[in-house]
């Protein structure tokens, strides 16, 4: 990131002394000094409905449990992975990268990056698969470290993903540097996300891959039906339907049916909300 105009430059046009440690620095280094200049009252983090808003104050006050995704819902590879399911679960989850493990997710392995496998292997490349040779190191970290050291050591590490430990050396969950940089700026739309005023787009005939914020009244007007008969039912959303729907937050990967024959698959989610859904129409569900 560039440094701004009246940022980088002394008065008279000089260089600034302190230009090329700020540059240096990099966005984390930036984010993390940010942090150190917040009031050193160590106040608790503000927090709405019993989640935590964006601010520097979360990096401070908050820990690796707060916003790790649990074991079960840790999408991850064997070590005995073919090329090609390698590649399946790789589009069917979106992510770029994967835990690998040994028997079960208790004794991980390393990381394979999307990247690193597609140069490898992919562009209609040959040669004898080997994901051993893929694999980069894992980072391990506790529950109860805060984010602010969390972001440290990922930033030390060159790594985007750690595993959280439990006190018996086990895999209790999954953290990624996007979980926590959405801590202190809001939610981050990646790649998969449709762009602001199109929350949902056609992936196929009769199914959809939308925003779970997607406004509930407008999505019934695309699909032609109405998804909630009950006009005391105060359902604002696709993500707040499918809330309701299921009684809690649903985990990723779960397929939560609908009276009128619908689905709606959850494929992006954190342990506190539902971002992205596949809404397949019933006429989809009974051509499978």
């Amino acid at each position: 990131m560039g440094e701004s105009a009246d940022g980088s430059r002394a008065a008279q046009g000089a260089p600034d002394q302190n230009e090329g440690a700020e540059q240096g620095r990099g966005f984390f280094g930036r984010l993390l000094g940010a942090l150190k200049d917040e009031d050193e009252a160590e106040e608790p983090p503000p927090r709405a409905n019993g989640v935590a808003l964006p601010g520097m104050n979360n990096l401070a006050g908050m820990r690796v449990e707060d916003i790790s995704v649990p074991k079960v819902e840790i999408t991850a590879v064997p070590e005995d992975v073919t090329r090609e399911r390698l590649v399946e679960v790789f589009r069917e989850s979106g992510f770029s990268r994967l835990p690998v493990y040994r028997d079960t997710l208790d004794h991980p392995l390393g990381l394979v990056l999307l990247k690193d496998f597609a140069l490898q292997h992919g562009f209609n490349s040959g040669g004898r698969f080997s994901l051993r040779r893929l694999l980069r190191p894992v980072l391990f970290v506790p529950p109860s470290m805060p984010l602010a050291v969390l972001l440290q050591k990922m930033q030390s590490e060159r790594t985007h993903m750690a595993l959280v430990i439990d006190e018996y050396g086990g895999v209790d969950g999954l953290v990624t540097i996007e979980d926590v940089i959405e801590q202190v700026i809001g939610e981050i739309d990646d790649e998969h996300d449709t762009a602001e005023g199109g929350m949902w787009s056609l992936e196929k005939p009769g199914v959809y891959i939308a925003q779970s914020r997607a406004p509930l009244d407008e999505f019934e007007q695309e699909i032609g039906f109405r998804l909630v008969e009950d006009e005391e039912e105060e359902v604002d959303t696709l993500g707040g339907l499918v809330f309701v729907l299921s009684g809690r937050v649903p985990a990723r990967g779960e397929v939560i049916p609908h009276e009128s024959g619908a689905e709606f698959e959850v494929i992006d989610a954190d342990p506190r909300r539902i971002k992205r859904l596949r809404v397949r129409m019933p006429e989809a569900v009974a051509a499978r």
